[in-house]
Parts: structure tokens; C-alpha cells; sequence
């Protein structure tokens, strides 16, 4: 069976951030989603760039890129007819980059932001509990980050991050720096509900030389999605953990102004080629 296609807007609404950038952004979106996250999670998405939001088509789930998002206002939300959009701080490139492949990858593996997948808790004491499926949070620093056409993107975990036990060979996250299931990296948590508790609960490594667990109490959905709810609690956090962006990144591969190099001469070539075409196109035709 076809997935459904989800269809994804990207528009800025900053002075910082012009259309060029949006559509260079988009580009590398779409190419993760189609070439990296679709054969993982089994998911079609066309990610799109649009300079305003009233250019923006019926069925579309608008990332919307702004100077000013808001207090702790970062992330997936729902709007009145209760589909998702998302909100992204403008900045510098790699890391507004960055922000917004972590949130088209969590939005498109789960929109509605209340997504769990049963497994067995990190923490001692406890046992099967339901973990919030957020494909970035235990990888989102951004060191852990890679490249799509010279942009900076999100490392996403696979599905067999929630496996009983390690196995060799096996993919637990794109980029491979998770190397065993429910695996937290410096800079990133993980969110879960115990159902004896009925607590929500977070593995976080945001500070110290280990992670830390942490007792989040009872959630309701009356406050929102989990996820939206858990955003605003990590929303400090995750900013310090994205706020690195290419200069943080280790390994993540060519940047935007490396690759610029090769496709400037690649234009060069297409321009020499159509002035060509067109120089012959315009000559008078020889009379027989």
C-alpha cells in the first residue's frame, strides 16, 4: 500500500532569513525526507518553499521561520482543525538549518505529537513503559548532525531504537551515533510514560558527565499534544543543543559554501551551453 503523502510548506516570516535560503532549506528537506527518512519510517512527504504564508495551498503543514517565536513557543503544534504546523527561531543558517530538519522529521513520523512505542525503561525499577516517539530528542545536539547539499541536518533515530537488546549491524540511528537501543547522547533526552505511575518520565544528558533521569509527574491531554508539552519543558535545553550548528557539527560533511563552489561552476557550464543553443537558434535559416 502508497502512504499517504504528507505535503510540507517552509515559509519565513524574518528579515533574517530570505526566500534564496528558504529554498536552498527546502531542497535539502526534501531530500532527506524522500532519499533518509522515507525508507526508515515508511513515510512520502514533498517539502516546499513558499515566500508567504497566503501563498501557502489547502493541505499543507506550514514550517513557519521567525525572528521572534515566542516564550518556549519552539516546535510542533496543532492549530483549530487540529493539524500540525511548526515554529522555527530564525538565526544563523546551519542552525535555523538544523531546527527545521528536526522538526520536519518528527512531525512527518508523528503529527499529531502523541505517537508511543512500548519498550523496555531505561530506568531501573521500572518495566515496560511507553516511550514518545521523537525521532531527533536523543540525537538532536548538533554535533550529531550531517549534510544535505552543503545544509546542515537533523540525525533521526531508527525504529529499531526501541529493540530489547543490541545486535551487530544493526542501524539505531541515520548517522549512526546512537549505537544501542534507547541510547541518549550528550545534549539530547528521551520521554516516557509509565502506566504503573502513571508518570511521565526523561532520561536527559543536557549537563555532567552522565545522564540523569527525571520525574515529570502526571501530563494531560487538556495541556496539549505529549510532545508539545514535553517541548516546552526541554525547549531551553534543545536550543543550547541546536544553537552550535555547523561550528559544533563533527563529521557532518561539506558545507553550503563548499558545495556553492561546485554548482557555480556547474552554472557556468549550463550558461555556456544554453548562450550556445540560443546563438544558433536565432541564425537565419540558409536558403536551399
Amino acid at each position: 500500500m502508497t502512504a499517504l503523502v504528507k505535503q510540507v510548506a517552509l515559509v519565513s516570516e524574518s528579515d533574517q532569513v530570505p526566500i534564496g535560503d528558504v529554498m536552498k532549506v527546502a531542497a535539502a528537506l526534501q531530500k532527506q525526507a524522500t532519499r533518509d527518512l522515507a525508507p526508515i519510517w515508511e513515510i512520502s512527504a514533498t517539502v516546499d518553499s513558499f515566500e508567504k504564508l497566503e501563498d501557502v495551498p489547502m493541505g499543507y503543514w506550514p514550517m513557519v521561520v521567525k525572528d521572534d517565536i515566542g516564550y518556549n513557543a519552539a516546535g510542533i503544534h496543532l492549530d483549530k482543525d487540529n493539524q500540525p504546523f511548526a515554529l522555527i527561531s530564525s538565526g544563523d543558517f546551519d542552525t535555523w538549518a538544523l531546527t527545521a530538519s528536526h522538526e520536519l522529521c518528527e512531525m512527518l513520523v508523528d503529527p499529531f505529537g502523541n505517537r508511543v512505542i512500548a519498550g523496555d525503561s531505561p530506568k531501573s525499577g521500572q518495566g515496560r513503559v511507553n516511550f514518545l516517539v521523537e525521532v531527533c530528542d536523543p540525537s538532536e545536539d548538533a554535533r550529531f548532525g550531517y549534510s544535505v547539499n552543503g545544509v546542515l541536518v537533523s540525525d533521526f533515530y531508527t525504529s529499531h531504537f526501541f529493540d530489547p537488546v543490541a545486535a551487530s549491524g544493526v542501524r539505531y540511528s541515520f548517522t549512526g551515533h546512537i549505537v544501542k537501543p534507547r541510547q541518549v547522547r550528550k545534549g539530547g533526552y528521551l520521554s516516557w510514560h509509565d502506566p504503573v505511575s502513571d508518570h511521565w518520565w526523561q532520561e536527559t544528558w543536557f549537563d555532567g558527565p552522565k545522564p540523569k533521569f527525571a520525574d515529570l509527574g502526571k501530563l494531560t491531554s487538556k495541556a496539549g499534544s505529549m510532545r508539545s508539552q514535553i517541548d516546552r519543558i526541554t525547549s531551553k535545553a534543545t536550543t543550547e543543543a541546536l544553537a552550535g550548528g555547523r561550528k559544533a557539527a563533527t563529521g557532518a560533511g561539506l558545507t553550503m559554501a563548499r558545495v556553492g563552489d561546485a554548482t557555480a561552476s556547474r552554472a557556468s557550464h549550463w550558461h555556456a551551453q544554453i548562450a550556445r543553443l540560443t546563438r544558433k537558434s536565432g541564425k537565419p535559416r540558409k536558403k536551399r
